[in-house]
């Protein structure tokens, strides 16, 4: 397992653990972000992701990129 910003923008991932408080999980789920779906990283910016999770556009920071593992 490694965190979603080591990912390599484009290929399709699928989620295998997300970490942090429940409020952050609750908020990431509530985003598309949940155990066993598929996500894609589109670009990066400073550590910052823009991921397409089920058909939109997400732009999550580095932080909360660091609790979501692939």
């Amino acid at each position: 397992m490694m965190p979603l910003t080591m990912a390599e923008a484009g290929r399709e991932i699928r989620i295998r653990k997300i970490g942090g408080k429940d409020e952050t999980r609750r908020f990431l789920e509530s985003l598309g972000f949940v155990i066993g779906g598929f996500i894609t990283v589109v670009s990066e910016i400073n550590g910052n992701l823009i991921v397409k999770v089920k058909d939109s556009r997400v732009a999550i920071s580095k932080e909360m990129a660091n609790r979501i593992f692939i």
